[in-house]
């Protein structure tokens, strides 16, 4: 039987874009022996699941993607929909290398072939927060040597990320992503947060520090809006590195609103 809960299952054409770039260019997908990438929970509709294909697709021309989803009625809905694909009939490619399947947390595949990346995002946001721990480790001991599960959320329009990268070890980065254009300040992300961390957001925990942070050095590089919001955060991420918060260095992913810092920075007390 499928492990977990059906889920409200709201989803949105290009909602999860900014997850996607970042999956695309980690050395989980990028070296892989067996290119599998499981969209898990993917909900009402398989759009998700096509757009990670295709994005992925540029960069690994042998990716795969298995989309799974507990609910049967889901999964038929989304095997249609691949149908209108595969006729051409849709914007996507009709050889786009998608199916679908029922399954849980389980993550079936067939042949028992273990994936290189697993995505769950807006899947445990549903959950109670004591059920993260099993279910990290059910996706973590699913994945193949060097494998990666991306666990997160985001708004609705995709506007607001964050997810957590965990390996068979355990949780390694943290990461978050925001449109630049209008923002008021960094600390939006707060109503977007992983399960593991969105009851966290309190002081003495290190992601409600993190997240003061932000805003602070966010509110110090206003001038910096003159040169255009991604210079603006671009000086933010330099000033939390300097401050001696693990921050990743690339400012190319920077420019683009986004951030991803070492697990054991926010992890809960």
């Amino acid at each position: 039987m499928p492990v977990g809960s059906i889920t409200r299952g709201t989803t949105n054409t290009n909602r999860l874009r900014r997850v996607d770039r970042w999956i695309a260019v980690h050395p989980a997908l990028r070296r892989a022996a067996d290119p599998l990438v499981v969209d898990l929970g993917y909900g009402a509709s398989g759009v998700t699941a096509f757009e990670l294909a295709a994005r992925l697709r540029r960069v690994r021309s042998d990716v795969e993607v298995l989309g799974l989803e507990i609910d049967p009625a889901r999964v038929r809905t989304a095997t249609e929909q691949l149908a209108a694909v595969r006729a051409g009939g849709t914007p996507f490619p009709a050889d786009l290398p998608v199916s679908f399947g029922v399954g849980g947390f389980e993550v079936p595949t067939q042949a028992g072939r273990r994936p290189a990346v697993i995505r769950a995002f807006n899947v445990l946001r549903q959950y109670d927060e004591a059920s993260v721990h099993d279910a990290w480790s059910r996706l973590r001991e699913r994945l193949a040597p060097g494998g990666l599960v991306v666990e997160g959320t985001c708004d609705e329009l995709g506007r607001i990320s964050s997810w957590v990268g965990l390996e068979a070890s355990g949780p390694v980065t943290f990461s978050i992503s925001l449109r630049l254009r209008d923002l008021d300040a960094p600390s939006i992300v707060a109503e977007r947060l992983p399960k593991a961390l969105i009851h966290r957001n309190v002081p003495g925990e290190p992601v409600h520090a993190l997240l003061a942070d932000l805003d602070r050095a966010w509110r110090v590089h206003a001038p910096q809006s003159v040169y255009g919001p991604s210079q603006r955060f671009i000086r933010v991420a330099e000033t939390l590195k300097a401050d001696g918060w693990p921050v990743h260095a690339d400012a190319r992913r920077w420019r683009l609103g986004e951030l991803t810092l070492d697990w054991p920075a926010v992890a809960p007390n």
